[in-house]
């Protein structure tokens, strides 16, 4: 969003079987306000990157690029064969950034991290469960924009 803002071409990859979540959650005529918020200035494209197809299509466009940012778990793009040392092989000018749900390394490394899972994580619902029998999690998705914007920033 904020490089695309800033005036880069933004491709944004997304798994052929569900896309984006948040393309579909709480869709209002087929479209969801958080999506078209975070995803403007955005081209999308779907890939399996579990194919080989997949990761060739991602390193013809990698060779190209001049900044890849990924959010896997710590290892994954690298057991995909698209991770910073395959990347940099065809395109040693690529800055490349990950972002982690817990980062990359410590306890909770191999967790999956979402903007659902972190603030129950970090104990942000807890106040949300003094009016109800259960907690819920907060209204405004924070912590994904919040780290992309401090990603984007780093890479330009």
């Amino acid at each position: 969003m904020h490089l695309g803002d800033l005036g880069a071409d933004v491709i944004k990859i997304e798994d052929t079987g569900s896309g984006d979540y948040a393309r579909t959650a709480g869709a209002v005529h087929g479209k969801t306000s958080y999506f078209e918020l975070v995803n403007r200035n955005k081209r999308s494209l779907t890939l399996d990157l579990k194919q080989a197809a997949g990761v060739a299509a991602f390193m013809r466009l990698a060779a190209s690029a001049d900044v890849i940012v990924e959010g896997f778990r710590p290892g994954v793009v690298d057991k995909l064969g698209i991770g910073y040392q395959a990347v940099a092989a065809i395109n040693p000018r690529i800055v490349y950034c990950a972002i982690t749900g817990y980062g990359q390394d410590g306890p909770y490394r191999d967790r999956a991290g979402h903007d659902a899972t972190a603030p129950a994580t970090t104990s942000i619902t807890w106040p949300t469960a003094a009016c109800s029998t259960r907690s819920v999690s907060p209204g405004a998705r924070r912590r994904f924009p919040t780290s992309r914007s401090a990603t984007c920033s780093a890479a330009r």
